[in-house]
């Protein structure tokens, strides 16, 4: 039988979450460069015993929180996801045990074991958001997906979806009659696009 993708994909809203990044250096600075990238405003303190000037930066574009000096498992308390990033790999185990005995998502960077998530590849065109996953085997191709899906998306597709929203707003009857308009409408939009292609 052929393995599959078993991963569950789910949109957090993180600046309604606590976040809380282990790891100043090259490693958390790009799981902080890419959280921010996607969602801006996402609440999230990085404690460190050094940071990289680019993550003062960015923290401080973004509103993060940085504090100086050592993990310790206080740090986790009212979090409710935690990514370690370290380059000490004993920490960064510490970090995930701590995190486990509290029931927290854990991410620890270069460890797929030691993962309850990946951070994916993200396409992002105002309120469509395609997250891209291959299970961890291969980010290079979900590069390459993100540059193909960034491509063919029309620029207007933020217009649609405004435009869709208020249609589905003045729709009469209950959920499942409202369903069916919207399907009906969608299908026949893209059955237009490929009869133009």
């Amino acid at each position: 039988m052929e393995e599959r993708n078993e991963l569950y994909p789910i949109f957090l809203k993180v600046n309604q979450l606590n976040i809380l990044v282990v790891g100043g250096g090259n490693v958390g600075h790009e799981k902080l460069h890419f959280l921010f990238k996607s969602s801006p405003n996402a609440k999230v303190e990085v404690v460190a015993k050094w940071f990289l000037k680019e993550t003062e930066e960015l923290a401080k574009l973004h509103g993060a929180k940085l504090t100086k000096g050592r993990y310790k498992r206080k740090y986790l308390k009212k979090r409710h996801v935690v990514i370690a990033a370290t380059n000490d790999a004993k920490l960064n185990k510490r970090v995930y045990k701590d995190a486990k005995k509290r029931f927290l998502l854990a991410n620890i960077a270069d460890t797929p074991e030691l993962c309850d998530f990946y951070m994916g590849g993200i396409v992002n065109k105002g309120h469509v958001k395609i997250a891209i996953s291959t299970n961890g085997k291969s980010p290079t191709t979900a590069k390459r997906l993100r540059q193909f899906f960034e491509e063919v998306i029309p620029e207007n597709v933020n217009e649609m979806v405004e435009n869709l929203n208020e249609y589905r707003k003045s729709i009469k009857g209950d959920f499942e009659a409202k369903v069916e308009q919207m399907n009906s409408i969608t299908e026949s939009l893209i059955y237009k696009k490929e009869k133009n292609d």
